[in-house]
C-alpha cells in the first residue's frame, strides 16, 4: 500500500521513487508532529506509514520529547513545523514544482483509495485543526 502510494507519487512530481519516498516522510512527520487527525488516519489504514514517518523524523532531526511535541501542537509551533517541511523537501531536493504536484497526489492516491474525503489541500492534512480554532476565536471575539 505504501509502495504503491510512493509510486504514484512519483509519478505525478517525476521524482525517482527514492526521493519521492523522502518527500512523503517529510510531509507525513509534519502531520504527526502537529496532531493532525488526517495523519492519523493515514497511519491506520497504511501500514508503514507511521514508520516512514518517524524514521524521516529521526533523519531530519525532529522533536520527540513529549514537551516538544506538545509546543509543536501549538499555533506558533505548527507554523514553525511546517516552514521546517518545506525547508527539508527543499533539502531533499525538491523544488516548488514538485511540492506542487505531490501534496495533490497524496491526497488523490487517499481519496481514490482509501476514500477518504477529508482533505482536498496541504491545510488540511498539516494543520486542519488550527482552522477550526482560529474560527472558533474569531466567533468568540466577535462575541
Amino acid at each position: 500500500m505504501l509502495k504503491n502510494l510512493v509510486k504514484t507519487c512519483a509519478d505525478a512530481t517525476g521524482l525517482t521513487q527514492v526521493k519521492t519516498r523522502e518527500a512523503l516522510g517529510i510531509v507525513l512527520n509534519t502531520a504527526e508532529r502537529q496532531g493532525s487527525p488526517l495523519a492519523e488516519a493515514i497511519f491506520r489504514k497504511m501500514p508503514g506509514a507511521r514508520t516512514l514517518s518517524a524514521t524521516s523524523g529521526a533523519e531530519h532531526g525532529a522533536a520527540t520529547s513529549i514537551i516538544a511535541r506538545l509546543i509543536e501542537q501549538t499555533p506558533g509551533g505548527r507554523r514553525h513545523v511546517g516552514e521546517g517541511m518545506f525547508t527539508s523537501l527543499h533539502k531533499a531536493g525538491l523544488g516548488h514544482k514538485e511540492i506542487s504536484q505531490l501534496l495533490p497526489s497524496i491526497s488523490g492516491y487517499m481519496q481514490t483509495t482509501y476514500g477518504m474525503e477529508s482533505f482536498g489541500h496541504l491545510g488540511d492534512l498539516v494543520v486542519a485543526d488550527m482552522l477550526k480554532s482560529a474560527d472558533a476565536g474569531a466567533t468568540a471575539a466577535a462575541a
